[in-house]
């Protein structure tokens, strides 16, 4: 078995690609440059070398990996979760520390946070053992443990960088493929109980700005000048923008530097006042086509792993889309959670290209055949 058996093959597994799919994630990739110039203005030359360097590298990537056998990529889906674990474990002794988080790791300026590696390694891990697992233990709730303690791993390792909102990213995507592999609802009532009673414990150990920021979720107005202020201001910024917004570059949230750091979290509430709800249903339109394609996708795969790792990569669009849009309304408490493919960020934008690329990978081999190792 070969990465790339043959030029034949490649060309016919070329032919294959979702183009209209590619094509919707190039014109996210276009509205991202524009959103990030009409929220930087003049830094944006600082910023957009890097960010357009992003785009150009890692698509090419995902549209090679969507070439690869997708055999090999299951083969080695449990290494690389473990190298994952790994390298999260040196980001809490080697790790960086900026704005009081210790989330990066690396060379001089070449860093990147492995946090959002996690993510795809962790769909590629579940959908290995949900594959690999017979349908009649897979109902059982003794068989749902093993996937339970290997997440929690990861969610543990990131949340205590602090991380809380790739943490419940991670959670979340764990349970959509849960619910997508058949779990039995036990498990996510028995999970749901013990959220309830372990609800204490877990507020005790957060920290206190996180605390601070449910708080003021439920009443930004405790701290308008502190926590609340993110909110009030996104707020201000979205509804100012009407229907078809001030105009490119014309916002005053973000150009008067009255929304903190516009070009990541907030991003969206930069576009929201200068593209008004049009532009952003425009944008959400997109985040729905690739979804959507991405779950029919999943829908004609003939193996239960390709068909898991398109769920869970549908999974995870959805969930940081959804998450960050009702963050920036005021709809959730401010998590951090970046836009994909429209936040300023190397590793949240290979990280998202990477998993279209599984997608894409899903697609062109949805009739291979991958041998079951029953536990």
């Amino acid at each position: 078995m070969q990465i790339y058996q043959n030029r034949s093959l490649v060309k016919d597994k070329l032919k294959m690609l979702p183009f209209t799919l590619i094509l919707t994630i190039c014109i996210v990739c276009i509205f991202g440059l524009i959103t990030l110039y009409s929220a930087t203005g003049c830094k944006f030359f600082l910023r957009a070398h890097k960010q357009i360097l992003y785009y150009i590298t890692f698509l090419p990537i995902g549209i090679l990996l969507a070439l690869v056998d997708v055999r090999y990529i299951y083969k080695y889906s449990y290494i690389l979760y473990f190298i994952v674990c790994v390298v999260l474990v040196m980001v809490e002794i080697a790790g960086y520390k900026v704005m009081g988080a210790r989330r990066w790791i690396g060379i001089s300026a070449l860093r990147i946070q492995p946090s959002e590696v996690a993510k795809i390694s962790v769909i590629l891990m579940l959908a290995r053992y949900f594959h690999d697992i017979s349908v009649y233990k897979l109902k059982k709730v003794q068989h749902s443990i093993v996937p339970l303690l290997l997440i929690a791993i990861p969610i543990t390792l990131v949340i205590k960088q602090p991380d809380l909102g790739t943490g419940i990213i991670i959670l979340l995507i764990t349970a959509s493929m849960f619910f997508a592999a058949g779990i039995t609802l036990w498990i996510f009532i028995i999970t749901f109980i013990a959220g309830i009673i372990l609800l204490p414990i877990i507020w005790n150990l957060l920290h206190n700005y996180q605390k601070k920021r449910i708080k003021v979720f439920l009443n930004p107005e405790l701290d308008p000048l502190g926590s609340g202020y993110n909110i009030i201001q996104s707020k201000v910024a979205i509804g100012s923008g009407g229907l078809s917004g001030k105009g490119f570059a014309q916002g005053t949230q973000s150009h008067l530097n009255f929304l903190p750091e516009p070009q990541t979290d907030f991003i969206f509430a930069c576009l929201g006042e200068e593209f008004g709800f049009i532009g952003g249903f425009l944008l959400l339109t997109l985040y729905f086509i690739i979804i959507c394609y991405s779950l029919v996708i999943a829908i004609n795969v003939r193996n239960a792993f390709s068909k898991l790792v398109a769920i869970g990569i549908a999974s995870m669009l959805f969930w940081h889309v959804f998450i960050n849009i009702a963050m920036v309304t005021g709809l959730l408490p401010v998590v951090g959670i970046p836009l994909p493919l429209i936040s300023y960020g190397g590793t949240i934008i290979a990280s998202t290209l990477l998993g279209i690329g599984l997608v894409m990978n899903s697609y062109v081999n949805k009739d291979v055949d991958i041998v079951k190792l029953h536990y």
